[in-house]
């Protein structure tokens, strides 16, 4: 029971950690591209794209003898890609705006250098998930219920905590640290915790 909910906080954090990002992208594009509906859309299709990609790659990754600790390894995959958002942008952005004037078409170059990655590998989380918390074909249904409603749970509150409240406090940097220590943390304390209560096999 205790791996079955550490899963869906695994997958709530995961989609928290990718409404946060894709909102912090825009403050970082805008003192190059601006932050009108150009950069949006470049932002808004990366994003999709990169979910898209990677929910197919989680759902073939499932097949392939599924743990709970390698769905952790996912989540630090993820935190480990996205270093280069909070150690790099700058360079990276000055390059992209060097090479691309357009705003439309430099703003989606930027975004894919930045977020493609670490975007691509977290949309692999909520299918592993998913495989991992069903028992019984006739459940499949309500667990993936469940772990979209998790998901989006926490696509809601990244949206609200960081547009209304962390924007304000914090400069990108600390707040892209803040959630990259707490993704370490939570993928570090799922590995143990998975490979304690189930032997890195199964959910229980």
């Amino acid at each position: 029971m205790l791996v079955r909910s550490f899963v869906y906080l695994l997958v709530g954090w995961s989609g928290y950690f990718v409404m946060a990002l894709e909102l912090l992208g825009g403050r970082a594009l805008s003192p190059y591209f601006g932050s009108g509906i150009y950069v949006w859309g470049a932002i808004i299709t990366l994003f999709m794209l990169s979910l898209s990609i990677g929910y197919l790659a989680g759902g073939v990754w499932s097949l392939r003898s599924p743990t709970p600790a390698r769905l952790c390894l996912l989540l630090l995959a993820g935190t480990v890609t996205a270093l280069p958002n909070m150690l790099y942008a700058t360079p990276i952005l000055e390059a992209v705006f060097e090479l691309v004037s357009d705003p439309r078409y430099g703003a989606l170059v930027a975004s894919i250098a930045l977020f493609f990655v670490p975007i691509t590998i977290s949309g692999t989380v909520s299918p592993y998930a998913i495989r991992l918390l069903v028992e019984t074909m006739g459940e499949s249904g309500k667990v993936a219920g469940k772990v979209f409603f998790v998901s989006t749970l926490g696509s809601t509150l990244g949206t609200l905590m960081t547009s209304f409240y962390l924007v304000l406090l914090f400069d990108i940097d600390q707040i892209l640290a803040g959630m990259l220590t707490i993704s370490v943390v939570v993928a570090l304390a799922g590995l143990a915790i998975c490979t304690r209560r189930t032997g890195n096999a199964t959910v229980a």
